[in-house]
C-alpha cells in the first residue's frame, strides 16, 4: 500500500467497465417507481463524485469497454467466452449512466478493437512520457502491469492504494512479472488458458526462483531444482504447454499504443451542466442529489458557477436539514404519539436504542431514536441523573413501539441492527421484524478489508459529516458516565443524530 495521493492529482483514470459490474453486484437492486433499475448508476456514479472531491483531478477521463469484437479475440476464440452475456437489468443502466458523467462535464472513452484496460494503458504511458503523475482507479488486478513510480492504482471500492511496493505485497511479484504470473496460471475471469496445473503458488515459485517467463523457459532443466511442490515433474509440463503459455502472455498484456488523442489537455473536466443534470436526476428519481443541485451545493456541478436558476418538481423534498433545529427531544405523550403517527404513515424509518451497557445480555434501554424523512427525535425515559427532567414512562413508549417494530411491513434501518434487536428481545420482550437495511452490514459487504465499520467512521467517509462522538459528552476513561447519567441537552442531540 502506499500514501494517500496528494490532490490536485494530475491525471486520474477510471475504469468504468471494472466499476460498473462490481457497483452492480455490490449494491441492492435499486429501481424507479416505474420499474427502471438504477442500484449500478448509484454505486458509479457516488464513486465518482467522491473520487473527484477527493483527488481534485486535474484531468480525468472514465473508460469503458466499446462494443464489439477485440484483438484479442482474434489471437483466442475463446477469450472471455464463457461470460454469460450482460444481465438486462444491468444493460439497461449502462446508457443513464454515461448520459450522467457527460452531463457533470467528464471526458468519456470508448475505443473500438480494444478493452478498456489497454485505453488506460496507453494514456498512463503518454502521461509518464510527459512525467506526469497518474491514479488508475480500478478493481481489476490485470492493471498491476501498469504500476511505476508515476501509476499508483486506488481501488475507490475499499481505498486500497498499490504502487510499486503494494503490488509486490499483494501478488509476490512486482509490477515487471504481473503479465508472467497471468501467463502461467491463467485467468479464469477473462479465460486465459495458463499452463494447466499451474496456480498462484506455483507461478509464484517459478518467478521468485527463476525469474521472467521467457527466462523460466530458457531454464527448464532448473525447474525440477526450485523447492517447492510438485517442481520436480514441472518441467516436462511447461515444455508441453509452451505455446499457450506464451499465448496466455500476450492475452495477459496491457496495450500501450491504442489510437487515442496524445494531447492529454483533452481530458480537462469542462463545465457541468447543471440543467441536464437536473434532468437525469428527476428522470431516475435521485431526489437527494436534485436537492443538492437546486440548493447550489451538487459536487457534480460546483464548477457551473452559483446555484442553478430552476423551479424544482412538486414531489421533490427539499434538502434534508441535519441541524440541531431537526432534532426533537420527547417528552410527553402527545409528542410521542405524533412520533408514531408519523412513523406509520412513512412506512419506513431509521431507529438506534440507547442502552447502559455494549453488552445487551447487561443492557438497560434508557431511550430510543429515531429519524424518517429529514427529523429525528430522542425519547427518553431512563435517565436518572441529579436533577434530571421528568421523562416519559419506558412500558408507555415501548408499547406504543411495539406494534411498529414488530410490524413486518414497515422498513427499518439500524446500524449493528443485531445489538439492537438483541436489546429489545431482552429487556422488553420485543421481537423486531421488518429490518430493510442494516448498515453496518453493507459497510463491510463494500469493504471487508476495512479497519472501521463503526457510525462516525461511515458518516465522515460517505456524508463528510463529522457527528459527535460518545467521548465529547461522556468523557473518558475512568470517569466516562454511563448513558443514563449524561444531561438530555446533550444526550438528546446525540442520540438523534445517531438515528
Amino acid at each position: 500500500m502506499t500514501v494517500p495521493p496528494t490532490p490536485p492529482v494530475p491525471l486520474v483514470l477510471v475504469d468504468g467497465s471494472s466499476y460498473l459490474y462490481r457497483a452492480f453486484h455490490a449494491l441492492p437492486p435499486l429501481s424507479t417507481r416505474d420499474g427502471r433499475p438504477t442500484g449500478a448508476v448509484v454505486g458509479v456514479y457516488n464513486m465518482l463524485r467522491k473520487l473527484i472531491q477527493e483527488l481534485q483531478p486535474q484531468r480525468l477521463a472514465v473508460v469503458f469497454d466499446a462494443r464489439g469484437k477485440t484483438f484479442r479475440d482474434e489471437l483466442f476464440q475463446a477469450y472471455k467466452a464463457h461470460r454469460p452475456p450482460m444481465p438486462d437489468d444491468l444493460a439497461r443502466q449502462v446508457d443513464p449512466l454515461k448520459a450522467l458523467i457527460r452531463a457533470m462535464g467528464v471526458p468519456l472513452l470508448e475505443v473500438a478493437g480494444v478493452e478498456a484496460d489497454d485505453v488506460i494503458g496507453t494514456l498512463a504511458r503518454q502521461a509518464a512520457a510527459q512525467q506526469m503523475e497518474t491514479i488508475i482507479s480500478t478493481g481489476d488486478k490485470d492493471m498491476a502491469q501498469l504500476v511505476t513510480d508515476q501509476v499508483t492504482l486506488i481501488n475507490t471500492m475499499n481505498d486500497a492504494l498499490y504502487d510499486i511496493e503494494g503490488v509486490k505485497k499483494k501478488f509476490g511479484v512486482g509490477p515487471e512479472l504481473i503479465i508472467d504470473f497471468l501467463a502461467l496460471m491463467g485467468d479464469k475471469v477473462d479465460n486465459i488458458p495458463g499452463v494447466p496445473g499451474v496456480g498462484e503458488k506455483t507461478a509464484l515459485g517459478l518467478l521468485q526462483g527463476l525469474g521472467s517467463l521467457d527466462t523460466v523457459y530458457d531454464n527448464l532443466d532448473k525447474v525440477a531444482g526450485l523447492s517447492f511442490r510438485g517442481a520436480k515433474t514441472l518441467g516436462k509440463k511447461l515444455e508441453e504447454h509452451k505455446e499457450m503459455a506464451f499465448l496466455s502472455y500476450q492475452l495477459a498484456t496491457i496495450k500501450l499504443d491504442c489510437e487515442v488523442s496524445d494531447d492529454l489537455n483533452d481530458l480537462k473536466l469542462q463545465t457541468p451542466d447543471a440543467e441536464k443534470l437536473a434532468e437525469y436526476y428527476r428522470s431516475l428519481e435521485f431526489k437527494g442529489w436534485l436537492s443538492e443541485l437546486l440548493a447550489g451545493k451538487d459536487p457534480a456541478a460546483e464548477d457551473a458557477g452559483g446555484q442553478v436558476e430552476m423551479e424544482a418538481d412538486d414531489d421533490t423534498p427539499p434538502a434534508p436539514s441535519l441541524g440541531r433545529d431537526a432534532y426533537d427531544i420527547v417528552y410527553t405523550p402527545a409528542q410521542l404519539d405524533k412520533w408514531i403517527d408519523k412513523l406509520k404513515s412513512a412506512g419506513e424509518f431509521s431507529f438506534d436504542t440507547e442502552t447502559t451497557s455494549l453488552n445487551y445480555m447487561n443492557a438497560e434501554l434508557v431511550g430510543f431514536c429515531v429519524a424518517v424523512d429529514d427529523k429525528a427525535a430522542y425519547i427518553p425515559f431512563g435517565h436518572n441523573y441529579p436533577g434530571a427532567p421528568d421523562q416519559l414512562d419506558k412500558q408507555l413508549v415501548m408499547d406504543a413501539f411495539k406494534p411498529l417494530l414488530e410490524d413486518d411491513s414497515i422498513k427499518k434501518i439500524g446500524q449493528n441492527l443485531k445489538y439492537d434487536m438483541s436489546v429489545l428481545a431482552e429487556d422488553v420482550g420485543i421481537t423486531l421484524r421488518g429490518v430493510a437495511y442494516d448498515t453496518m452490514l453493507e459497510s463491510y459487504v463494500l469493504d471487508s478489508v476495512a479497519t472501521r465499520h463503526d457510525m462516525d467512521s461511515l458518516s465522515l467517509k460517505y456524508l463528510g459529516r463529522k457527528t459527535i462522538s460518545f467521548e465529547e459528552i461522556a468523557g473518558k476513561g475512568a470517569k466516562q458516565l454511563s448513558f443514563n447519567q449524561i444531561e438530555l441537552e446533550k444526550a438528546g442531540p446525540y442520540a438523534a443524530e445517531d438515528a
